[in-house]
């Protein structure tokens, strides 16, 4: 059977296509718009944009609701829970959050379990497999409707060839290529970066980093990492090491890192070194860093030291960082930014203090919005991504009017 003729470039049909594809994208980037903000969005007339939401609809890869846009009815449009489902995993250094959303970024179902730091890959995907499977039987979904996964690990991503870097918080991934293995065991597209650049995503997308051009994001966890968004786009270097700020040195006599090296920041100021720190002083076994931070609004005066020591250790390498990147936009994410005040005002004085006058003055330094949660938004944002290829397979060969 001859296989069916693709319309010629330029041809009438060949253009409604790359306009369906066009609109598919944009609510594919977005989640949810108005019919309007499409048409703003795409340039396409609101006719032609009008015609085409009623096209796909019709063909289910559409649903559309009604809203209410600058005071006035609208019409949203998003893609139907139908046309498919996306799968995010969040890799930390000793947890896995697993969460099922439409293609609307609309969380349906999540699961988080601990594991261990040392874990091999394949456990790693055998729990992101469960789960998935715990999720979709809760949604009474089979699990052909998954149609996008996207991973975030607490590593660098060689964006040559695929495979996790060092150093990195899980040493039984260094060295594969998460996407291939897990795509293999998912029998779906697959896409992996680094964790702290998927924060940089989500909250450039939805919470602190709306509207910043130049854009540092901050994870400050079990270790430090940093993602980085310059001219509005996500900015990864030549092999996808860039924004590794935990590892920048500040003192090469100090503590030995994990990276080979001596005094990296991550040796100052990650959640193992803060908890360690204190333990040297501090009878009450302390497991967290919200443990550190209770003490520390309670009065504790070692707690409140460790964190404002932390916030101007921070506060060196970022000062460094607004010198040689000038970002408009500082965001503060991970599990030490719950201490808000008390390591971001140490933060503010020393970024102010070392930090070139102009280049300081112009970055504005805010706490992530997302919370936790920014890792593993955008980690659904980068299955979207892994969607669109099969999402343009599936729109349906309409014809349609003129617009």
């Amino acid at each position: 059977m001859d296989a069916p003729r693709r319309p010629s470039p330029g041809s009438p049909t060949s253009l409604k296509e790359a306009n369906q594809a066009r609109l598919v994208d944009a609510l594919r980037d977005a989640g949810t718009m108005t019919q309007a903000e499409l048409a703003r969005f795409t340039g396409l007339a609101p006719s032609t944009i009008s015609n085409i939401v009623r096209a796909l609809t019709s063909g289910g890869l559409l649903e559309v609701s009604p809203t209410v846009s600058r005071g006035r009815t609208a019409q949203a449009v998003r893609l139907s829970r139908s046309a498919g489902l996306l799968l995010a995993a969040d890799f930390g250094h000793r947890h896995l959050t697993v969460a099922v959303a439409d293609l609307a970024y609309r969380i349906l179902g999540r699961r988080r379990v601990a594991l261990e730091w040392d874990h091999r890959v394949d456990d790693g995907l055998s729990e992101v497999d469960r789960l998935a499977g715990e999720l979709l039987t809760e949604l009474g979904v089979d699990r052909s409707a998954l149609v996008g996964v996207g991973m975030g690990l607490p590593a660098p991503i060689d964006v040559r060839t695929g495979q996790v870097g060092a150093p990195s918080q899980l040493p039984g991934w260094i060295g594969v290529d998460a996407a291939e293995l897990a795509g293999r065991r998912l029998g779906v597209s697959v896409r992996v970066d680094n964790d702290a650049n998927l924060g940089a995503l989500a909250e450039q997308r939805w919470g602190a980093g709306r509207g910043a051009e130049h854009l540092a994001y901050l994870k400050l966890s079990d270790g430090v990492g940093c993602g980085l968004v310059i001219a509005g786009r996500l900015f990864r270097g030549a092999i996808g090491t860039a924004g590794e700020l935990g590892h920048a040195t500040m003192n090469e006599f100090g503590a030995l890192c994990r990276c080979g090296n001596r005094g990296c920041l991550e040796t100052l100021v990650a959640t193992p070194a803060l908890l360690a720190e204190l333990a040297r002083v501090h009878e009450d076994e302390l497991t967290s860093i919200g443990d550190v931070i209770r003490l520390a609004r309670a009065g504790e005066v070692t707690a409140r030291r460790v964190l404002d020591d932390a916030g101007q250790h921070i506060g060196v390498a970022v000062a460094n960082l607004c010198n040689i990147f000038n970002p408009d936009r500082i965001v503060v994410g991970g599990e030490l930014s719950q201490a808000e005040d008390l390591v971001l005002a140490s933060m503010s004085r020393t970024l102010n203090r070392q930090g070139i006058p102009a280049a300081a003055q112009a970055a504005e330094l805010v706490l992530a919005e997302l919370g936790t949660e920014s890792q593993l938004l955008g980690a659904l944002l980068l299955a979207g991504e892994a969607a669109g290829p099969h999402l343009l397979a599936t729109l349906p060969p309409v014809e349609l009017d003129a617009g």
